[in-house]
């Protein structure tokens, strides 16, 4: 910081008078510190679930995170190595693609990169991708019953992630489609 801004665990204070490029910075700054902890979160679960399967979820109970949200920063963590992810887009963004198979991830990414898209933009162009590839192949109805606690627990789940909850359960049931060996294991 530049030494008249304050920060505390619950507030930033900044001075009278900074200039329009010192704060635009600072909000830059702050944007990769919190982009940055959904990482780092799902990372370090990702870490203690395989180094400590006793015992992350009772060091998960003596923090304030919610599970089911750092579960989601896990998932998508899990799903892209270090290496396959983009600097210059958000957490968010690679959370939208996270369901697909690796090689649409990038096709996706690399599409949401060169246009500069926003996480809501790239959200809107594989909902339309999706609309056009299911008037083509002809789509069907499934209907299912499910208990309202499963429901909101979903709900939940989907909007941790900045999915709707639809488009979140066809994403799970895709994830579990690719992966049938991890199922019997």
């Amino acid at each position: 910081m530049n030494g008249r801004s304050t920060t505390r665990r619950t507030a930033l204070s900044l001075p009278p008078g900074l200039p329009l490029a010192e704060w635009s910075h600072l909000g830059r700054q702050i944007f990769v510190i919190a982009d940055s902890s959904a990482w780092w979160l799902g990372d370090w679960l990702i870490y203690g679930r395989s180094h400590y399967p006793d015992r992350y979820k009772r060091a998960l109970a003596e923090t304030s995170f919610d599970y089911q949200t750092l579960r989601n920063y896990a998932w998508v963590a899990g799903k892209f190595h270090p290496s396959r992810r983009r600097d210059k887009l958000s957490f968010q963004h690679h959370a939208e693609v996270a369901g697909m198979p690796a090689g649409a991830q990038d096709e996706w990414l690399s599409r949401a990169e060169r246009g500069r898209w926003t996480r809501s933009e790239l959200r809107k162009q594989i909902r339309a991708s999706r609309r056009v590839a299911a008037e083509g192949a002809g789509s069907s109805l499934v209907q299912m019953s499910v208990v309202a606690e499963r429901r909101v627990r979903w709900q939940k789940a989907a909007e941790a992630v900045g999915l709707g909850l639809m488009e979140w359960i066809v994403l799970m049931l895709d994830e579990a489609a690719e992966e049938p060996a991890d199922a019997s294991g």
